[in-house]
């Protein structure tokens, strides 16, 4: 594996040097499953095209009609006339028929005035017309068919035939096609105009269309799922969508049923937007973290270890039955709701905005997760270890805010079970260097305060493109913290500051804020957050339950039945009569076996632990490993100490 670690420790690459890290650096080390479903709302939308294809997707349907119709051309013969008479002004010329068009003329020929100068009939009249004035029958069929373009095709006849004032507005409206309006989307232009950043993010056509109703999209689902709260954070909500099985038996397919399933297995990202002007322009998630994040999502997917994106939205207005009924039930049986009620008009508008950005499940979050094994903390460690270092590879990446909210972790056994591995589980895994037999994945989430470089396009001249954010700005390294634990988490990340400003942690004493450093590429900062993971994982784990060799047996829950009894005493007869070598023999060599597999796990259990203490003395932060500059390092180094197997990370 290659790794940075020729960079300097104080991370300052130049800009030349980012750019050829990022040109060079594009292999996604590792794994990964298949792609993401994408929405379910949007099944039957194609994916969003570009180009000629996605303009023609938004050509109006009556005004695509229109072009048809002005391509058909109606050859009829002209009626026999000598001269056009003077036509009376009538409110419906087109509904005409040719007969009583033809009756009109005779009409009007018999009626004419004296001084009117006439022609004698021939007997077989051909008629010839002057140029400067139309035929007029076929000039009635062709005010009938495109009312639109009469004037240009006739204008003789526009200068004498006055039209009515309602015939003028028809024609007027007709002209210019007024594009179908869905009551989905919300027709605000400055709105719309606003949070195209983050419609430009979107997949699909229909999320990247417009801002939609928060009610409209919600009740897409209402049908098929339950909304339920999983947890909240500065940044906002965050909700899952559980399929109502019963619901959808019978009425939908069973390949329709999978991709619910499937799609079901997803989380919501509620995000309240900062507002343009006006109340809530001076907080919440501005347009340009949210953009930011985003980017980073989809750059990063490919990547083991990081957040599945499926799709983002832009919505408006207060949340629907069903999402406020899952935030009202998390606030009544939960401890930690801190946010305010969506359904508050003083916290939220009724214009408030919000993006909801879709994203896999990543399972449980680490601070709401009880662990006790050493092989869980082992795995859980070096998962996100493993990540971060692809990550760096890839597109420098930083996370910045890796506390134990933003880490993730499920189980990959059939039944998702999440206990320690019993003895038998560890004597059987194949693994050589202890990683993986917990069998729990760990997934790295929320990048709104991460910084990487996204590569836009391949090639020489290729655009890369810093996402990160003004950590400075957001007032988080002046704090102290109540206990402990929090005490840890403030020191984090004023040594993470240190390590940017200065290229040593130790040094937390803070300094003038220099504008635009945060885009700077530091990747000490993730050995920071790394040893605070690693601390709490092995302060904080709960006491292991020892496993017993034999299983206790159940005692009956009543008396026997005398005819059970009967049998039993018959039962142990007939094994009393049976020579007792082969039984023994047989308990003691499981006895022996099972003696063997506990002595084994324990050995491994040390051993991983004094790996783990070891990792804790390179990344300490007085006295560490002086050639440490990023995860990538760590990792090598583990491999070389045969601590984890090149199996592990590619």
């Amino acid at each position: 594996m290659s790794t940075p670690s020729a960079s300097p420790c104080a991370g300052h690459a130049t800009p030349m040097d980012r750019k050829l890290k990022t040109m060079t650096h594009r292999r996604v080390y590792g794994k990964r499953r298949a792609d993401a479903p994408r929405a379910v709302f949007d099944q039957r939308s194609p994916v969003k095209e570009t180009g000629e294809s996605k303009k023609s997707q938004d050509v109006d349907p009556v005004g695509s009609l229109q072009t048809k119709l002005a391509e058909v051309t109606i050859h009829d013969e002209p009626t026999p006339q000598q001269q056009e008479p003077e036509l009376p002004a009538s409110p419906k010329p087109q509904v005409e028929d040719s007969r009583s068009f033809n009756k009109q003329q005779n009409s009007a020929i018999s009626q004419k005035s004296p001084d009117t100068p006439t022609q004698q009939p021939t007997p077989k009249p051909t008629p010839k017309p002057t140029p400067e004035e139309p035929k007029q029958y076929a000039t009635m069929v062709e005010v009938r068919i495109y009312s639109g373009k009469t004037k240009a095709a006739t204008p003789g006849l526009q200068e004498k035939e006055e039209v009515p004032s309602t015939e003028k507005r028809r024609v007027a409206r007709q002209k210019t096609p007024v594009p179908r309006r869905s009551s989905g989307f919300v027709h605000d232009t400055k709105a719309n105009a606003y949070v195209r950043p983050i419609l430009n993010e979107a997949f699909s056509p229909i999320a990247a269309q417009n801002i939609q109703r928060f009610g409209t999209w919600a009740s897409r689902s209402a049908n098929m799922f339950n909304v339920a709260k999983l947890a909240e954070g500065s940044y906002g909500e965050v909700y899952k969508l559980h399929l109502r099985e019963e619901a959808c038996r019978g009425v939908v397919s069973k390949s329709k049923m999978a991709k619910l399933r499937k799609y079901g297995d997803g989380v919501f990202k509620v995000v309240p937007l900062r507002a343009q002007r006006g109340a809530g322009s001076k907080k919440f998630t501005s347009i340009e973290e949210i953009v930011s994040e985003v980017k980073m999502l989809k750059y990063l997917d490919p990547i083991p270890g990081f957040a599945r994106f499926r799709e983002i939205h832009v919505v408006q207005g207060r949340f629907p039955d069903s999402f406020q009924g899952a935030w009202d039930y998390y606030k009544k049986t939960k401890d930690d709701c801190v946010n305010p009620n969506p359904s508050s008009k003083k916290a939220y508008p009724d214009s408030q905005l919000w993006a909801i950005v879709e994203m896999d499940d990543a399972g449980c979050e680490l601070e709401k997760f009880y662990w006790s094994s050493v092989f869980q903390i082992y795995d859980i460690f070096w998962g996100v270890a493993m990540a971060l270092a692809r990550a760096e590879e890839y597109a420098l990446f930083e996370h910045r805010d890796l506390h134990l909210g933003n880490v993730c972790i499920r189980s990959t056994r059939a039944d998702g079970c999440m206990d320690p591995p019993t003895d038998l589980e560890v004597a059987r895994h194949p693994s050589s260097s202890g990683f993986g037999i917990s069998t729990l994945e760990t997934t790295i989430i929320d990048y709104s305060l991460s910084r990487a470089d996204l590569q836009l396009a391949d090639g020489p001249d290729c655009i890369i493109e810093n996402a990160s954010s003004d950590l400075d700005k957001k007032q988080i390294f002046d704090a102290i913290g109540q206990d402990e634990d929090e005490v840890l988490l403030r020191n984090t990340y004023r040594h993470m500051r240190a390590s940017l400003y200065t290229g040593n942690p130790a040094d937390t004493e803070k300094v003038p804020d220099i504008p635009g450093i945060w885009a700077e590429y530091a990747p000490q900062t993730n050995l920071v957050w790394l040893l605070f993971l690693l601390k709490n994982l092995l302060k904080n784990r709960k006491p292991e339950v020892l496993q017993s060799p034999v299983q206790p047996q159940r005692k009956p829950l009543a008396p026997c039945s005398p005819n059970r009894l009967a049998m039993a005493k018959k039962s142990a007869k007939h094994q009393a009569s049976k020579p007792e070598t082969g039984d023994k023999s047989g308990s003691m060599i499981k006895e022996l076996q099972t003696k063997d597999m506990q002595v084994r796990s324990l050995a491994l259990k040390q051993t991983l632990e004094d790996r783990l203490q070891a990792v804790l003395g390179l990344l300490d932060i007085e006295n560490g490993h002086e050639d440490m500059c990023c995860a990538a390092d760590l990792v090598a180094y583990a491999m070389d100490s045969e601590w984890l197997d090149e199996r592990d990370f590619f």
